[in-house]
This record gives C-alpha cells, structure tokens and sequence, in this order.
C-alpha cells in the first residue's frame, strides 16, 4: 500500500530522532555522574535552578516534538491526497460482532461479502491493485480496527459513525486482516483475507458475482 511506504518513512524519521536524543541524554547523564565522582571532595554548589541550560533543552525538545507533528501531518496529508486521485472504487466495511461485511456499491447489483467467521469461514475483500479504493468504515455494536498487518495499515472503526478513508494496494497478493480492537468473545476469530488482483480481473469478478447471494469467499 502506498500507506506503508509513508509510515516507512515517518517511521524511520522518527526513530533516528528517538534515537538521536536518546544519545545526547545518555551523555550528558554521563558527564554528570563522571563530574560529581571527580568533583566528590568539593563543596556543592548553592545554585537550585540554571535558568539557560534548562531553557536550551526544553527549546530543544519543543522544537524536536513540533517538527515530528509538522512532518507526520504532512505525510499523512500527503499520503491521503495521492490515493484520492483518480476515480476510486467504492466498498463498504462493516464490522461487527464477530465478523466483516463487504459491499461494492459499483457493481450495478447488489453484492455483498459475508461470513461469520467460525471454522475457517473468513470473508474475502477483494480490490485491485494500482487504483485508488475508498473506504466507507462503519460499525453496528462496537469499537473494531481494521489491521492488515503485512501491509502495516489499521484503521479504527467507530459505532454509528462513518469513517472514510482512501488508500491504494500497490501489488497484488493475498494477505490476512484482523481486527486490531479487542471487541469481545470472539475477537481473537475475527480474520478476513484481503485479495488484491489485476484491474481487468477485479472488472470480471463484479460482473460474475454481482447479484450474487452473499458469501465469504467469491473469489
């Protein structure tokens, strides 16, 4: 997804930096224990507060924690702008206890992706690869996260409320989603397979299933 090739990158921002102040700390933690050994005989100073160092660091920090924000927005900005373009497919997700649903609103007719997940019964989400795919989030009970975790993405899905999203799967393949939000019972059997597949034959599978009775895997 062009989603993990964002979170990449923030991801290896943002640990350079942890790891960056995570060094300056330990030195000067260092230094400090290194001056007070040398220093143990000498009288200590009667000084309670030093206004700049202090000051320098917290500027310091400020200013590291504003530009994450600043840099993580953009890329989030960013990343949701590039897979809005386009004329992207339309699927509707629904989560709820203890399974997925899936309709495609752009088949013509009526198709709907259902399971109930017990005993190896895992709906399929089926996308193409390369275009823009919206999202229409919702949830009838509770809080459920939609994780693919091959692909680092999870999107949080909210009762009674509709959470939009638009992302592109880059390559096709096959990987397993899950619901990243314990949600009660069952959770732990609340798999779905996402299936990313050429454009022409994503075309083919709506006009062949369009009409369809609902089940977990017309793929």
């Amino acid at each position: 997804m062009t989603t993990r090739q964002f979170f990449g990158t923030v991801f290896a921002l943002e640990s350079a930096l942890a790891a960056f102040v995570f060094a300056v700390v330990a030195v000067l933690v260092c230094l400090a224990v290194v001056r007070r050994r040398a220093g143990a005989r000498r009288r200590p100073s009667r000084r309670l507060e030093h206004p700049r160092p202090e000051a320098f660091y917290v500027a310091v920090l400020v200013a590291v924690a504003a530009f994450l924000v600043a840099y993580t927005a953009r890329q989030n900005h960013d990343e949701h702008h590039a897979a809005a373009q386009g004329d992207p497919v339309e699927v509707t997700v629904t989560a709820f206890q203890w399974c997925w649903r899936f309709d495609y609103p752009q088949a013509g007719k009526p198709l709907r992706v259902s399971a109930d997940c017990r005993a190896g019964r895992q709906p399929t989400l089926v996308v193409p690869a390369g275009r823009p795919i919206r999202f229409r989030m919702v949830s009838p009970d509770v809080i459920h996260s939609l994780w693919v975790p091959d692909l680092r993405y999870k999107r949080d899905i909210f009762p009674h409320h509709v959470n939009t999203v638009t992302l592109t799967v880059d390559r096709e393949g096959r990987w397993i989603g899950r619901c990243g939000e314990f949600c009660g019972d069952r959770h732990h059997t609340m798999d779905f397979w996402l299936k990313a597949v050429s454009p022409a034959a994503y075309d083919k599978w709506l006009a062949q299933h369009a009409g369809a009775p609902a089940g977990g895997t017309p793929a």
